[in-house]
């Protein structure tokens, strides 16, 4: 599909003016395969964004794209093209098989049945038959609307998936595929489709280079035979990958400096004055000779002086090249007669809407299935609540009279606000899935309303379920009127005339006139009069007294307008779904204008560089570096370690072992100065052994021996002189870059290492690791905002290495990487390596360069078992000879990657062909026997040595834990508006509706109904701002969570002394929060101005907000997700509700449950603010048409006394200490993290 660029420029909008991409022009053709490669952060990904039409609005584009002479506004281009992802974002309770079988589904299913009616149409024409396999493939990708598909198990055969077809995805907590299979299912989702325009990137992260050999193949031959279109990124592609390729596009600096075969291109810089190195893969070469840094080194005119060659002379010897002919390409018109009519889409969606309808529904129901034990707790909750409601309110308690009304209200009010909060937990599960629907959305695969309705439809049994048991339980129970008429629901409030518009559009407002009126305008209390000169009956004086006194006809209203609402709030949940942006962008992340780049840059010393670039490879060990800090050399030795895990349960009828052995036998030595390498295709166990060796699993059941230095390992020892690469980079995303490593430096180095020399130290991490341009750049959330993903990778290796560890595990430390970074990943390693520390990398996908940097190589199978573990030799050399030495192995050809070859010929496919296990073979060689007597040596501690021992635990102790702690937390709170801003605005806006209801009224107390409604007011402001701190604190503390078990784990500090500072680190926000409403609310309400009652007002509006944050920490320390989290924590408010005093006094609550009431926190909240108030106050009022004063009244009717208040004033303070201490001591003791 031809495809003109036109002078597409990009540039931020004000008020930066950065370019992004500048004056980039050129052609994409239909059945040539396009490789676009170029240095980081040289506007690849937007390069790629833009052709798809999925650049961000925000940023302003000129020039034109058109494709087959067709403007981006002229057809629907998310539907005739994609952009894959280099983030792979999905649904982490959905399995592989599941996710692909949802995209297929809502593409349509391959090609449409009309296009296949045609081609039949076409065939009978000409008299064509077509081959019987090829038309029975054709029909079964046709049809639409299928759950599971052909083209479903097509795609995940070519992408290697269908070994993991039924493994849920998982994410950072829950163990599922691996991220080399992430990325595979990432490609997989789209290719399913019939979209023949693919613009993928970075397709290749976490892949070994066997994989994306096949994978490329494939795509290879759908662009030459089905004439797709394609365009891929690709930061490491070996050299049999590159040669795949029909054209090669070259960026820099946002600018296209070569667009053209790829045959020609190695000619081109040999015209520029460049050449490739013999055992250099071009791909390499291309993007190192682009680089002031390292270009000098390919310059090969001897007999003329080297200058650098920048981007424009490039963009200038290209012109006088083949780019003229280019330009006369580009600048001709396409013809749109000769574009077919099926080649651009003109259609939004792929289905018609019933079967899109009926796609999103049954992934629906699938979800709800998946979290049906999210639904059994809830239910289990509501149905525990209950009983104790029927407990307090208990029907031989509960007499018809005038007293006994506040009683039958409360249960009624208490019912609705259970009903109301069962389904804050929804907010965590739909909230979780935003960034998948975001996704989905903009790929066109369903509309917003395809989502929304299937999710309120299915919420509907539940709420009925959840109704119906609430009813059962509490109707007869309590001794509601028994009248068929009658199964029905609720309360009302008094509020200020010129507000009065704020209850009739509440929902809760129409929930309470229902219930009341059904009540208490029923026969039982039409039959009692009230003793007074009325004539009115019980139930029409009490709906009176409290602002209820609407008609029965006004029951049906109610439901007709909560119907309504119904209706309503989910109208505006599709409309919000449908014009919403994602959270986050990527123009977010640190970015400088290139000439700023270019000054930097050339600040650096030249000398240095060209000494490092004088010879190719990573070979060339720069000069050892000053980061030399003291430390112990130390050799890790393993043998016969085995790893089980239990079979799933619904594996286990077809497997006969109860448990899968995933690591069999492995034995072998990691020693100071050498550099090994851990291979394997994608599943060999190479992260599992790892895992195993650095005790980091929590999971299954590990055998076998492991030593350190010739001692058993000991695992706190063992985590102080190691460091671990994980593959998934988790980072506090409020923290710059600098900041990340400052904190690993400080917590792991040890403690006598002066802080200036730390800095230092620091500083020169950053720099070897080419992070020091963005240091002061925000890490940011993964795929929504900060730092790029190879940057990410990089600030990993960075905060690993300042830690100056002995033994270091790398878990894919060049995945994600660009062939440049790699290289200068691997120069710092090798330099590393060369001060005589232990190094262990898995490695997918390397260079010749980088795979011939290792000195030895452990290579692995599916299944867990090691077929070769020895020296690598000179240019790979041994491993070449042991492999070519087993008979059937095909030879290497010339200048070929030997971590290619070595992958290709020991694949379970060439196993089968050849007849041989290499598990076997390598057991019965002379490798084995060497690595066998490796290991008894190094069992052995070597003379003189001394057992690894540190009198302390940590590096540091707990009170430099604590500063480095708690000044990380300061960093992250304050850098985070979203949170912190938005919990000052609800503190203001909620003293405000406080003070607007009780306006002016503190004083102003002349009966008992004046009393309720302070104090209702005031336990409606307790409930509601005290829920949303607990809620609005789960997230947190869950994201933190996960960065604190990877800090924990490497032993940066205690965890209670982490603890202590989340729990510090909201003392001052808190007590902003509560200044706020203490300023506003308490001049607005008019209490009583001494001294003493306003600071026991501030005092006590403090230490409940306290309660509720710390209450909400100690809920995420006992829950293992989120959504479990924010279960309990609906929980927990209706306890608090239940049992705070105000529903049901102390003095009528049953003697079975008053030792609860004192228990509650709320309660004790309440009892101070009214207390501390109107304790001491003897103006009479009327109470229940008696004089009493107003101390008196409390005393009676609530057991307030005023004389209680120390012992108040000790409570409020200790509920805060002892959810904090909860907190911190099940944050210690519990690890929900499965590995």
């Amino acid at each position: 599909m031809p495809q003109a660029i036109r002078n597409v420029n990009r540039c931020v909008s004000q008020p930066n003016k950065i370019k992004i991409l500048d004056d980039v022009s050129g052609i994409i053709r239909p059945s040539r395969m396009t490789l676009l490669l170029g240095l980081p952060g040289c506007g690849k990904t937007t390069f790629l964004q833009t052709l798809a039409g999925k650049h961000d609005p925000s940023l302003k584009v000129s020039g034109e794209i058109s494709y087959n002479g067709y403007k981006l506004s002229e057809f629907v281009p998310h539907k005739t093209l994609t952009y894959i992802s280099q983030y792979d974002l999905h649904c982490s309770d959905l399995t592989v098989r599941e996710t692909i079988d949802f995209s297929a589904r809502c593409q349509g299913i391959g090609n449409r049945a009309d296009i296949l009616k045609e081609l039949s149409r076409r065939e009978k024409l000409l008299g064509i038959i077509p081959e019987p396999d090829i038309d029975t493939y054709m029909k079964a990708i046709s049809v639409e609307g299928l759950k599971r598909t052909l083209q479903t198990d097509y795609i995940l055969k070519i992408l290697g998936l269908d070994n993991c077809a039924d493994t849920i995805v998982g994410d950072a907590m829950n163990r599922g595929i691996s991220g080399g299979e992430k990325k595979r299912l990432t490609t997989g989702e789209m290719m399913v489709g019939p979209i023949k325009s693919l613009f993928m990137d970075e397709i290749s992260t976490g892949l070994d280079s066997s994989t994306t050999f096949q994978i490329v193949t494939c795509l290879q031959q759908l662009a030459h035979i089905t004439g797709a279109t394609i365009l891929i990124s690709l930061l490491q592609p070996t050299p049999e990958t590159f040669e795949l390729f029909d054209d090669i596009i070259l960026m820099a600096e946002g600018k296209i400096l070569y667009q053209g075969p790829r045959s020609e291109v190695q000619e081109f810089f040999e015209y520029c004055g460049f050449r490739c190195p013999q055992r250099k893969g071009l791909a390499d070469f291309l993007q190192e000779v682009l680089s002031e840094k390292d270009q000098a080194q390919y310059w090969f005119h001897r007999d003329r002086p080297y200058s650098y060659v920048s981007t424009d002379k490039f963009i200038s010897a290209f012109k006088e090249f083949h780019g003229q002919r280019l330009h006369e390409e580009i600048y001709t018109p396409f013809n749109k007669t000769e574009n077919h009519k099926n080649a651009l889409s003109f259609n939004i969606h792929s289905l018609g809407k019933w079967e899109l309808f009926k796609a999103c529904l049954s992934r629906e129901w699938l979800l709800t299935k998946r979290h049906s034990r999210l639904y059994v707790l809830k239910s289990s909750q509501l149905i525990f609540a209950a009983l104790v409601a029927v407990s307090i309110f208990i029907r031989t308690q509960m007499k018809i009279d005038e007293f006994h009304v506040s009683k039958f209200m409360a249960c009624l009010f208490f019912g609705l606000l259970r009903l109301l909060t069962i389904g804050i937990p929804e907010l965590a599960l739909t909230n979780s899935r935003l960034g998948i629907f975001y996704k989905q959305r903009d790929f066109y695969f369903y509309p917003s309303w395809a989502y929304s309705i299937p999710s309120a439809i299915l919420k509907i049994p539940f709420s009925f379920l959840n109704t119906f048991l609430w009813t059962t339980l509490t109707y007869f129970g309590v001794g509601y009127s028994p009248e068929p008429e009658s199964r029905r629901f609720l309360t009302a409030a008094s509020m200020p005339s010129w507000i009065k518009w704020g209850f009739w559009i509440s929902p809760v407002s129409y929930t309470e006139i229902g219930i009341s009126v059904n009540e208490f305008l029923s026969p039982r209390w039409q039959m009692v009069k009230k003793l007074s000169s009325s004539n009115e009956t019980l139930g029409h004086q009490t709906l009176l007294k409290r602002g209820l006194n609407f008609g029965e006809h006004f029951y049906w209203i109610s439901v007709a307008a909560l119907m309504g609402m119904w209706f309503l709030v989910n109208t505006a949940f599709t409309l919000a779904l449908t014009y919403s942006k994602p959270q986050g962008t990527r123009t977010s992340q640190a970015i400088v204008s290139h000439k700023r780049f270019s000054y930097l840059k050339r600040k650096e010393d030249l000398s240095n560089s060209m000494q490092e670039n004088q010879l190719p490879g990573v070979h060339v060990a720069s000069k050892v570096t000053s980061m030399v800090l003291p430390f112990v050399p130390i050799t890790l030795s393993f043998e016969n370690v085995h790893y089980f895990v239990d079979t799933p349960k619904k594996f286990r009828k077809k497997v006969l072992n109860k448990k899968l052995h995933l690591l069999q036998d492995i034995s072998g030595a990691f020693r100071p100065g050498v550099l090994t390498a851990l291979m394997g295709a994608s599943g060999a166990g190479k992260t599992t052994l790892m895992d195993v060796l650095s005790g980091r699993k929590t999971g299954g059941y590990s055998e076998g021996d492991i030593r350190v230095g010739g001692y058993p390992k000991v695992q706190e020892t063992y985590a102080r002189v190691s460091g671990y690469c994980e593959q998934a980079d988790v980072h506090c995303p409020q923290i710059t870059v600098k900041e990340s490593v400052i904190f690993s430096a400080w917590l792991r180095l040890p403690g006598e290492i002066p802080r200036q020399k730390r800095l230092e130290f620091v500083l020169e991490v950053l720099q070897m690791i080419e992070l020091d341009e963005i240091q002061n750049a925000l890490v940011g959330v993964p795929s929504v905002s900060g730092i790029s993903a190879e940057q990410r990778k990089r600030l990993t290796i960075a905060v690993e290495l300042v830690s100056n560890p002995s033994i270091i595990f790398m878990d894919e430390p060049t995945s994600g990487l660009d062939a440049r970074a790699a290289a200068v990943v691997m120069r710092v390693v090798k330099n590393i390596v060369n001060t005589r520390r232990t190094i262990v990398c898995t490695i997918h996908q390397p260079s010749i360069d980088i795979f011939e940097a290792f000195d030895e190589i452990i290579l692995m199978k599916r299944g867990g078992q090691i077929i070769y573990s020895g020296e690598l030799g000179q240019n790979s050399c041994k491993l070449i000879e042991y492999f070519e030495g087993i008979p059937g192995v095909p030879k290497i050809k010339d200048n070929y990657n030997p971590a290619t070859w070595m992958l290709e010929v020991t694949k379970p496919s060439s196993e089968a062909e050849l007849g041989v296990d290499f598990a076997h073979i390598y057991k019965e060689s002379h490798l084995y026997q060497r690595n066998k007597e490796l290991v008894q040596e190094s069992r052995v501690p070597a003379q003189g040595s001394k057992e690894l021992h540190f009198s302390t635990r940590f590096s540091q102790n707990r009170w430099e834990q604590f500063k480095a702690c708690l000044w990380k937390q300061h960093l992250s709170y304050w850098r985070n508006p979203t949170y912190n801003l938005g919990r000052m605005i609800l503190a203001m806006v909620s003293s405000v509706l406080y003070g607007a209801l009780l306006w002016n009224k503190g004083q102003k107390v002349d009966n008992d109904q004046d009393f309720f409604n302070i104090m209702g007011s005031t336990y409606v402001f307790i409930v509601c701002i005290g829920a949303s701190n607990l809620f609005s604190v789960l997230p947190i503390i869950t994201s933190q969570r996960t960065i604190e078990y990877r800090e924990r784990f490497v032993g940066m500090y205690s965890s209670k002394v982490h603890s202590l500072a989340q729990v510090i680190i909201e003392i001052p926000y808190v007590f902003l929060e509560a200044t706020l409403f203490l300023i506003i609310s308490y001049p607005t309400v008019n209490l009583y101005g001494s001294a003493f009652k306003v600071s026991w007002y501030l005092y006590n509006i403090f230490c409940t907000l306290l309660t509720y944050k710390y209450m909400g920490m100690a809920i995420v320390s006992l829950s293992p997700t989120y959504q479990v989290a924010s279960i309990f924590g609906s929980y927990w408010i209706m306890i608090v509700n239940l049992f705070s005093g105000f529903l049901v006094p102390q003095p009528v609550l049953p003697k079975w449950w008053v030792w609860f009431y004192w228990m509650v926190p709320t309660s004790w909240a309440l009892r101070g603010l009214l207390t501390s108030q109107y304790g001491d106050i003897n103006q009479e009022i009327i109470a229940f048409g008696e004089r009493k004063t107003i101390s008196t009244f409390l005393e009676n009717h609530y057991g307030f006394k005023h004389k209680d208040l120390p012992l108040t004033a000790i409570l409020l303070c200790a509920y805060p200490i002892f959810f904090a201490s909860i907190f911190t001591y099940f944050m210690a003791k519990l690890n929900f993290q499965r590995r």
